[in-house]
């Protein structure tokens, strides 16, 4: 179980020093991500990837909701009303709904991957005046070890909370 934590850095050169902390705390470069202006963080620090930066995980668990629910009602109303000379089974309503649930995640997946990423509004700002944004997902044993040490090593780094949920995948 891991938990994601994010931090405001002043500028570059800060989070420079702040990886290569985390670096010798025995944190993989894979479970921090950078977030700075387009274009201004240097190519070997460790980007965030889409799924950080844009909505596309939150369109696709919204699209797959929506599109399952307009699969299982589209389905049913082809069993309760059948077009003529085909008869429907139950079966029909399952596979509706699963493939309504695949459309509707690729669909809202797609759009919302166009959008900026809804969790990271709050450094929004920031990141727009040349801040970098730190997300670092630890395992959750390490997580008060790993604030007193940045805390102590780092106080220009700005705490700026805790997500109990990191998606496994990504």
């Amino acid at each position: 179980m891991r938990r994601r934590l994010y931090y405001m850095l002043p500028d570059i050169p800060s989070a420079r020093a702040m990886l290569d902390a985390l670096l010798l705390a025995r944190i993989e470069e894979r479970h921090m991500h950078f977030i700075a202006q387009d274009g201004s963080l240097p190519a070997d620090m460790p980007d965030g990837t889409i799924f950080d930066k844009t909505d596309i995980v939150h369109g696709a668990q919204l699209g797959t909701l929506i599109g399952g629910g307009a699969g299982l009602l589209a389905g049913a109303l082809m069993v309760a009303f059948p077009p003529e000379g085909i008869s429907l089974q139950t079966m029909a309503v399952l596979a509706t709904g699963v493939g309504g649930a695949a459309f509707g995640a690729w669909a809202s997946g797609m759009t919302a991957a166009a959008a900026p990423n809804s969790r990271l509004e709050p450094f929004r700002e920031r990141i727009e005046q040349g801040q970098v944004l730190l997300i670092l997902d630890v395992p959750h044993g390490r997580v008060a070890q790993l604030e007193a040490m940045l805390a102590e090593q780092h106080p220009e780094a700005a705490f700026g909370g805790q997500d109990a949920h990191v998606p496994a995948f990504p």
